[in-house]
């Protein structure tokens, strides 16, 4: 498992250096959700809620970390960040800084934690809190 998550990091560093920083630093945020990927209706932490990308393009899950949720609005305000972050709105050395989305203050996380921990971005409330996780490839088999 830490090999295919070293092959996804260092996919991630091929894009920082391929210009993708900008929306990695900057919260790696949705773009489009993928239909059925996730819970629907209010879920509590630990859900998923679907699967969508970043700013940059890069595939990102996003996991309720703090209280209750409506998916489709944790979907929509993934959306909405990426779209500032995308339309240079978002402040800070790479569009990292905080920002508000529909009541929700959304910011991204400094690289050299996106890739020991694979979280990208958060978004919260008072209330509730999601986070944009990097999806864990799959282990795949190797031929001998």
């Amino acid at each position: 498992m830490m090999g295919g998550r070293a092959v996804l990091l260092a996919g991630c560093c091929a894009g920082l250096v391929a210009g993708c920083c900008a929306g990695l630093l900057a919260g790696c945020s949705s773009t489009k959700a993928t239909p059925g990927s996730g819970a629907v209706g209010v879920v509590g932490p630990g859900a998923t809620c679907g699967t969508t990308r970043t700013a940059a393009n890069v595939p990102v899950v996003i996991k309720v970390t703090k209280g209750t949720v409506v998916c489709g609005t944790a979907m929509h305000v993934e959306d909405e960040y990426a779209a500032k972050i995308r339309a240079g709105q978002v402040q800070g050395n790479g569009g990292g800084a905080p920002v508000t989305v529909s009541g929700w203050t959304c910011q991204g996380y400094a690289t050299p934690e996106v890739l020991s921990t694979g979280n990208a971005s958060q978004c919260h409330t008072s209330d509730a809190a999601i986070l944009a996780v990097l999806p864990v490839p799959a282990p795949t088999a190797t031929t001998a």
